[in-house]
């Protein structure tokens, strides 16, 4: 059983409840800026005369929602009503949240920062709409089977979704393939295939303001008529058999974090949101008056005013050329209105500086699926080279640079390029990660627009990362500052006043180490592991990835698994050390870092000397759920990745809301995390962005840390003569040739300073207050990584918008 509630959701009593599907079709009810009243309208009654500001639409291939039911009854101030409801009735609440299916519709951190966008967008009283992929199957199941990382596919939706409503009245076509023809009115795209685009609802409450937004998910169905030549010579199971070919587009998420994929399913699955989103906001747009469904609007003058469209990453870049080929082809603007309207409305959040994670599509492939679109592209690039040769004459080198395409056999579109060169804010994702966007990965286009450039630090939910997953933690907060932290997360510095307190202190080590004792009995069931719970719970979870470097993580528990048997009488502090996360199936060395981790915890594991000194478990199947559990149990909190990689990271910032202390390098969000707490409340450790640069020219030489670090040596050639491994001696030999010669990410290069950081971390657990004290001071100072903040940063500096903090009356209360 999980804490539960507390103080604060005993005093939050709803004073009625909201009818999601009210008036029909309460999903696209969105409040409005002038007037403020109740959003619970219908879609066709949506009026963007009476709108003084931009409607927002995220545009997101992956929203990482997790499970909804709790969540709702928070944002609603319905959990404890519910809960006493359902206990009435004999039925425990939390054995029927535990049934509900993730919606796993993303991979890792660029899918749940889109959820936690949704979240604070409704809560900040925007008019916001998040659009996607329906999804068939989410991010796959995965199963330890042996030591090795086995996938099932997520058939989430097998009892059906009942937070979704499908919305057949606003079904949309989507074309591919087909070729342009040039008429006497311009270029058409004609002979095409058909997709239909259904869009299926959900409802998303802002925090106790009776405003709720919509994430409209697109499904792909096949239209009645597709394949009708089939029929027509009399193959009518084939023609229906291939229905399923349009119907694929929405199948499946591809399960590739920080990594390109340039398979064309994937490219339809980027149009298809795309060109079923840009019909559904330029309908909106268009039909101006209450009630009416006509098109009643025909100037596209105000459409940029109107409309935000963020684009979460390059896959939805496409929406550029598609918002370009209505305005040309369709509304017969001339190409400077068109191009100024799409530039206006348009930004663009780059997620990631590693090369193979940019988006280049080839050529080839547009020229079959998307004719029309690759000239719109080329006509792009050729008034953005006029431009760049227009200001740097002769400089050929960097017109090859700044070009959307790339040459080569085959050319390719550069992505990031064309949403850069096609946006009028670029936004990266942490100050340090902004810094490298403008003065590596896009410094020739900082150089020509740097008014275009900004930061946008990542944030997280409160409501889902405090108040829902650790109630405990948020009820003694709650009890020392009031309750307005949960939509002012700034308020937790006052915490500080509360350091030295001995009765705070007591209080939150208690909540901890209750968190702590609930997670081990969870462990202990389901990996027949006793976990020591005085131990340190050092946990590392996130995608498997190199550049996340849990092989680091591994190398430091051989170390103390050697420590511990060279001195077996020596007084050691406890430790267990939990890693998670998912592979991509495709990821070789990926898959081989979960071998070795469980093939190490196989070993230190039934060890006898090491007792309970220390354990190392494998975490299955790692979600949002899972999250919501092991989060609030964390006592240490590993964001190791090599300095000038991880773009900002979120997970960092869960832990330090949630009363863990990280160890980390100077990467991504650590560093401000770094700043609003003091580095000397972190563990920071290892070499920083220069330092990795400096390296990189001198060349890196991992064979000279080898041979001159007894444990890391000591460690490597256990992993390489197959102690770990006895039955296949050279099973780890690719991960040892990789950080032996090839290793990007320079694991060794940090081994020695994080040995010894670690030594402090165990040096600090000792002393239970002063850990404590230092837990107090990284929550008081997490404020800064609210996704409310974020949130309303690009509100105020991108899309032109204000925040509101009005709550809308409930619909019981009579109105003015």
């Amino acid at each position: 059983m999980w804490p539960r509630r507390g103080i604060i959701t005993s005093r939050w009593r709803t004073r009625c409840g909201i009818t999601w599907w009210a008036a029909g079709s309460a999903l696209s009810s969105i409040t409005t800026r002038k007037t403020r009243r109740p959003s619970l309208v219908t879609e066709a009654s949506t009026d963007y005369t009476i709108l003084s500001n931009p409607r927002i639409h995220y545009l997101s291939l992956e929203f990482y929602m997790g499970r909804t039911l709790q969540n709702t009854m928070i944002n609603l101030g319905l959990q404890n009503a519910c809960d006493e409801a359902i206990y009435q009735l004999g039925l425990d609440l939390e054995e029927l949240e535990d049934i509900e299916e993730d919606a796993g519709l993303g991979n890792g951190g660029l899918g749940r920062l889109a959820a936690c966008f949704l979240d604070s967008m409704a809560s900040l009283g925007l008019a916001a709409y998040g659009y996607g992929i329906r999804y068939e199957f989410g991010i796959f199941n995965q199963k330890i089977t042996n030591g090795w990382q086995v996938e099932e596919a997520d058939d989430w939706l097998r009892y059906g979704n009942p937070w979704e409503k499908a919305r057949p009245e606003y079904m949309l076509p989507v074309h591919f393939y087909g070729r342009v023809a040039h008429t006497h009115e311009g270029p058409k795209w004609v002979d095409t295939q058909v997709v239909l685009a259904m869009p299926y609802d959900t409802p998303v409450p802002g925090y106790k303001n009776n405003t709720v937004n919509t994430m409209r998910l697109w499904s792909a169905k096949a239209p009645n008529d597709f394949n009708l030549q089939e029929f027509n010579v009399g193959d009518y199971i084939q023609a229906v058999l291939d229905r399923n070919l349009a119907e694929n587009i929405s199948r499946v998420l591809y399960p590739n974090d920080n990594f390109f994929e340039g398979k064309e399913l994937r490219l339809k699955q980027e149009y298809f949101v795309v060109a079923a989103t840009l019909q559904d906001i330029i309908r909106r747009f268009k039909s101006s008056k209450f009630g009416c469904r006509d098109p009643m609007r025909t100037s596209f003058e105000t459409f940029h005013e109107k409309v935000a469209i963020q684009l979460n990453d390059t896959h939805p870049a496409l929406a550029i050329p598609e918002l370009m080929r209505i305005l040309l082809d369709i509304e017969r603007l001339d190409w400077e209105k068109a191009w100024e309207i799409t530039t206006k409305t348009c930004a663009y959040t780059n997620h990631t500086v590693l090369p193979e994670a940019l988006e280049r599509w080839p050529v080839y492939m547009f020229e079959k699926l998307l004719p029309r679109h690759l000239q719109i592209i080329y006509e792009i690039n050729q008034r953005h080279l006029d431009r760049v040769a227009a200001l740097y004459p002769g400089d050929s080198d960097r017109l090859r640079r700044m070009s959307l395409i790339e040459e080569g056999d085959p050319k390719r579109i550069n992505m990031a390029h064309l949403c850069v060169v096609g946006s009028h804010a670029v936004n990266g994702v942490a100050r340090i990660h902004s810094d490298i966007v403008k003065t590596t990965v896009f410094k020739d286009f900082c150089d020509i627009e740097p008014e275009k450039f900004q930061n946008k630090t990542n944030g997280i939910t409160p409501r889902r990362w405090l108040l829902l997953c650790n109630p405990g933690l948020a009820d003694i907060i709650a009890e020392k500052i009031g309750e307005d932290f949960l939509t002012d997360l700034f308020q937790l510095k006052k915490l500080l006043d509360f350091v030295n307190d001995e009765m705070f202190i007591r209080d939150v080590a208690k909540v901890k180490q209750e968190n702590k004792l609930k997670f081990a009995a969870c462990l202990e069931s389901e990996y027949k592991v006793k976990i020591n719970p005085e131990s340190i719970f050092d946990i590392h979870v996130k995608r498997i990835h190199e550049y996340k470097r849990q092989l680091l993580n591994c190398l430091h528990v051989i170390t103390l698994y050697n420590r511990i048997k060279k001195e077996p009488n020596k007084k050691f502090v406890p430790r267990t050390v939990m890693i998670g996360g998912k592979a991509a199936p495709g990821y070789h060395m990926a898959k081989m870092i979960i071998k070795l981790i469980t093939s190490v915890g196989e070993v230190v594991n039934h060890d006898p000397v090491v007792g309970d000194r220390l354990k190392v478990i494998f975490l299955e199947n790692y979600r949002v759920s899972l999250a919501e559990k092991v989060i609030p149990a964390a006592d240490l909190s590993q964001q190791i990745s090599t300095a000038g990689t991880e773009a900002s990271g979120t997970g960092n910032m869960k832990f330090m809301l949630n009363g863990a202390l990280t160890i980390g390098t100077m990467d991504g969000a650590n560093v401000e995390m770094a700043e609003e707490a003091g580095e000397e409340n972190l563990f920071i450790f290892g070499m920083r962005v220069e330092d990795v640069e400096a390296m990189d020219k001198k060349g890196y030489n991992a064979r000279e840390y080898y041979e001159r670090l007894p444990e890391l040596k000591q460690a490597m050639d256990q992993i390489s003569t197959g102690f770990f491994s006895p039955k296949e001696p050279e099973l780890f030999k690719d991960v040892v040739n990789m950080l032996m010669n090839h290793d990007r990410f320079k694991v060794f290069a940090d081994y020695e300073a994080y040995i010894s950081c670690q030594e402090k971390v165990n040096e600090l657990y000792r002393n239970p207050k002063e850990w404590t004290k230092k837990v107090i001071r990284n929550i008081a100072a997490s404020g800064k990584f609210s996704s409310d903040r974020t949130i309303a940063e690009y509100a105020r500096e991108i899309w032109g918008v204000e925040p509101s903090d009005v709550k809308i009356p409930p619909p019981n209360e009579p109105r003015e």
